[in-house]
């Protein structure tokens, strides 16, 4: 397929041409407004008090970069840094954190105990200190995850997976045989100990609120669509979401204080697969397909019954804060991250990547007008490049959602947020061309990291072993 470059667009007047021309339902605003008066500068009051001082988000960027015990090391104290350095004042859980060893989703990656505690102190007091400006509008969350179907936790090429069900495709695409084992009631009682546990440090840390982690076909996210699963976790909806309920009821009783919010898949579609030309396609699929939790059964189709009954149970629990993304990307990753090129394991977009990024936003504007009184954030922006801040301000001024994220935009050119909001030119040459090189070195055992417009990864020596697997790759 073909489709115009981004950077092709001079002014927001073409982009929006381009949008209409195409009937692609995505709004943005012609000029990024600055001062103290600007929507993406306004600040945001919670229910508890808090407040945030304005309306960009960053989102949990992972690094695959922590120490085989779980600490940060030097990337992950660098990464946290430029988060801090945004100038955007939520910071959704800065990255991925296990709360047990075999739910890693590689060897490095962060996991939260007793022993990890001061080093997760000084990952946050890092970001702190280099934020600009006053901190006490600054809110810091830490995602707390396990990876489930795609733990590896002992080696980057070994899966050891933990499972809630059989899945009749992904089994097949990931090479699990029919025999096996799923994870015991008893197990999932465990582990949501572990998760209260895991709440009580990262309180400890001094972390504002948790996140808990129900996307991107990890382990919570399976519970949403563990329709086949017997027993008091899965089958009904009110089975499904059993866990999440008795993880808020777990910190509720023993983390008083703490907020809690959650990252949610608000939609899915079937697994995908390269077709011609390498041009991804759906698997072939059972109708209905049943395995989408916000699918319609077509497998490529979103209806969102379920999710807004998700948001009911999250408002139910007191949980208010939402953050809204789709899809995986270990098996649609044009669904969670439209890119103009893929990482090395996906296959070439099935579609304009701007329509991956209008249907987030109007998942996103659906879900916060079910539950108007939940703060929710909106992914999948950084596609835009030079006119995410133009999409951002429309989003926040029009009540779409309350706030904008920046994931992979924060890694290229975390500056970016501040840089709007003073309404500083873009530095263009930083802004993220969606290269997926942040995704295609983990894919192969290396760190993440913006190698393409980052000169401190250009320089290091994975850049060089990237760029021979991508020769690799395309010879």
């Amino acid at each position: 397929m073909t489709f115009p470059r981004i950077a092709s667009f001079k002014t927001a007047a073409e982009l929006r041409a381009h949008l209409k021309q195409n009937k692609i339902a995505l709004e943005l605003d012609d000029q990024v407004q600055t001062g103290a008066g600007a929507p993406l500068a306004q600040s945001y009051q919670m229910q508890n008090g808090c407040t945030i001082g304005n309306r960009f988000c960053i989102l949990p960027m992972e690094g695959w970069d922590g120490t085989p015990d779980g600490r940060p090391s030097e990337l992950t104290l660098r990464r946290w840094q430029h988060f801090g350095q945004s100038g955007a004042k939520l910071i959704w859980g800065g990255e991925a954190v296990a709360v047990r060893h075999d739910g890693r989703a590689n060897p490095n990656q962060l996991l939260i105990n007793e022993n990890n505690l001061r080093d997760f102190v000084a990952l946050r007091e890092t970001l702190l200190s280099a934020h600009p400006g006053a901190t006490d509008d600054l809110l810091i969350g830490l995602q707390l995850t396990h990876s489930g179907r795609f733990s590896k936790p002992n080696d980057k090429k070994r899966g050891e997976p933990m499972i809630l069900y059989h899945h009749p495709i992904l089994d097949r695409k990931f090479g699990l045989p029919p025999d096996y084992p799923v994870m015991s009631d008893d197990d999932i009682a465990r582990l949501i100990d572990d998760f209260v546990v895991a709440a009580k440090l990262a309180q400890r840390a001094g972390f504002a609120f948790v996140d808990l982690k129900h996307c991107h076909s990890y382990l919570g996210h399976e519970f949403l669509s563990a329709v086949d699963r017997p027993g008091k976790y899965g089958g009904s909806f009110e089975n499904r979401t059993r866990f999440l309920r008795e993880i808020v009821a777990g910190i509720r009783a023993n983390v008083p204080g703490l907020e809690i919010g959650v990252r949610v898949s608000a939609f899915d579609f079937v697994p995908f697969r390269p077709g011609a030309d390498r041009i991804g396609e759906p698997e072939p699929c059972e109708k209905p397909y049943r395995y989408a939790f916000g699918g319609d059964g077509t497998g490529v189709g979103i209806d969102l019954t379920e999710p807004k009954k998700f948001l009911d149970v999250l408002a139910s629990l007191d949980v208010k804060m939402i953050c809204i993304t789709g899809g995986s990307p270990y098996y649609n990753p044009h669904l969670m991250r439209p890119a103009a090129f893929p990482p090395s394991d996906g296959y070439q977009p099935p579609e304009d990547p701007l329509i991956g990024v209008a249907r987030q936003v109007n998942v996103a504007a659906q879900l916060k007008a079910h539950r108007p009184d939940s703060l929710v954030v909106a992914s999948a922006l950084s596609y835009l490049q030079e006119f995410l801040p133009n999409v951002a301000q429309h989003i926040v001024r029009t009540g779409i959602a309350d706030f904008a994220g920046c994931g992979r935009m924060a890694l290229a050119y975390p500056e970016m947020c501040a840089d709007a909001l003073a309404g500083r030119s873009l530095q263009t040459k930083r802004i993220c061309r969606t290269f997926s090189d942040c995704t295609t070195a983990p894919r192969n055992g290396l760190v993440s990291g913006c190698y393409p417009l980052d000169e401190y990864y250009k320089s290091r020596p994975e850049a060089n072993e990237l760029s021979a697997i991508k020769k690799k790759l395309a010879a």
